[in-house]
């Protein structure tokens, strides 16, 4: 019986992981809904998985761009319309 060491993975690597799928996932989803909140989430989220060493790095940069996106949107529509809400 042949036994194989297990893959060897930094400590918080796993976590720094999910960070990055959900920096991209809320960044996202903040281009359409609820961008004053889910903007600075994404880019926190992208920044501590960067800082851990994600093994998905293009993720967490995207998730980091989205965050920054949901901002600019953001700001083009409060100076369209002059309010922090808006409707489709």
């Amino acid at each position: 019986m042949h036994l194989t060491a297990p893959a060897t993975r930094r400590p918080g690597t796993r976590d720094a992981d999910g960070m990055a799928v959900a920096s991209f996932i809320l960044g996202l989803l903040g281009l359409l809904v609820l961008n004053l909140v889910l903007g600075p989430i994404a880019i926190a989220l992208a920044g501590v998985a960067l800082w851990r060493g994600t093994a998905r790095p293009g993720r967490a940069v995207l998730g980091l761009a989205l965050g920054g996106a949901d901002l600019l949107v953001l700001v083009a529509l409060v100076q369209a319309d002059g309010t922090v809400s808006w409707s489709f």
